[in-house]
This record gives structure tokens, sequence and C-alpha cells, in this order.
């Protein structure tokens, strides 16, 4: 019994401040069209010089990532941090899709004379957390985390389900509110749902 009850305290304590954003995020996403947002888009036009171009024209048949030169003057003279994210190459231009947590954005150089045509869109915080609840867009390690909680999450319930069982004789409305906690979304399910 000590053993249960450390096993679910210590879950819980790993569990609490994600089960509350997980929950507030539940509501945001169930009323999404509700909330108001106004995506704030920015756009940023210019020409890659020279250098940079026959560059990226020279790797244009064989890689999939842009240069790491023509990533480096992004970052230095539009404060753009691109790893080596994998590029789309056609014949005319190069793509890079940018899709992220809350927003999007893209990046696109034509090959014959480097212009260069950026846009990101942020949708705002409610987008942002409602697209980490869902793993959108977040990368492995979000992946990772998220699968590390919702362990941390199943343990947290187990062991409330022991200690449930072990003190229902003293409680005699534990099995009923259990049995209501299955009952309630099922009907709901079969009934609403279609």
């Amino acid at each position: 019994m000590a053993l249960m009850r450390q096993w679910h305290w210590i879950s819980s304590a790993l569990c609490l401040i994600g089960m509350l954003l997980f929950s507030l995020t539940g509501i945001t996403l169930n009323h999404a069209s509700q909330i108001p947002a106004t995506p704030v888009v920015t756009t940023l036009t210019g020409t890659l010089p020279q250098r940079e171009l026959d560059n990226l024209r020279s790797a244009a048949d064989h890689a999939a990532a842009l240069p790491l030169r023509v990533r480096d003057w992004l970052r230095r003279e539009w404060s753009l941090s691109l790893g080596p994210y994998e590029a789309e190459w056609l014949d005319d231009e190069v793509y890079l899709s940018l899709p992220r947590p809350g927003g999007d954005a893209w990046l696109s150089i034509a090959l014959d004379d480097g212009f260069i045509e950026y846009e990101r869109t942020d949708r705002g915080w409610v987008s942002y957390f409602n697209d980490l609840h869902k793993g959108r867009h977040a990368g492995p390690v979000w992946s990772w985390f998220i699968d590390i909680f919702a362990v941390a999450c199943l343990i947290f319930c187990i062991t409330g389900l022991v200690l449930l069982h072990m003190h229902a004789a003293q409680r005699r409305s534990t099995w009923p509110l259990v049995g209501l906690g299955l009952v309630v979304p099922a009907v709901l399910a079969l009934l609403f749902i279609h």
C-alpha cells in the first residue's frame, strides 16, 4: 500500500502541470471556432547575393537541405534560424516548408536571379498551445515528451485505481462513481456521435 501511494503521488506530481495544460487546451480545442484569433503575417522579400546564389545552384543537383552558407546568410541578414530542413528542389526554385506550432512559414528562392520570398504566419498563443496539445509540428523531442507524459499519466491512473480498490470497502460510492465515469462517456458517444 505504501508503494502504491508513493507511485501515485510521484506520478501525480510529475503530471500536474501537464494535466492542467492538457485540460485547458482540451477546452480551447473544443471551442476553437469561438475563440477569436487574428493571424499576424510577416513577409520578407529580397535577393540572395551572387556568391550565395552560385553556392545554391551548385548544390541543386545533390542536396536535400539548403547549403550552410545560404542558411548562414539568412540567419545574419533576416534573423532566420533554419536547420538542415529538407528543401523541395524544383527546376526554377528551391522551396522550404517551415510549419511550426501556432503558425506556418515558407521560404522560396528563385534559382535564376536569387529572388527570395519568406512568409511567416503567427496564429497566437492559443493556437500555439493547441498545436502542442496535438503534437503538431513540434518535432521529435516534444513527441518523446508527450509519450513519457502519457506513461506517467497511466501510472497515476492505475495506482489511483489500485488505491480506490484498497479503500472501496470504507467508501460505498467508490465503484458506482467509477462506473459512472465509464458509462457517461459511452452513452454520450452512442447517442450523440454519428
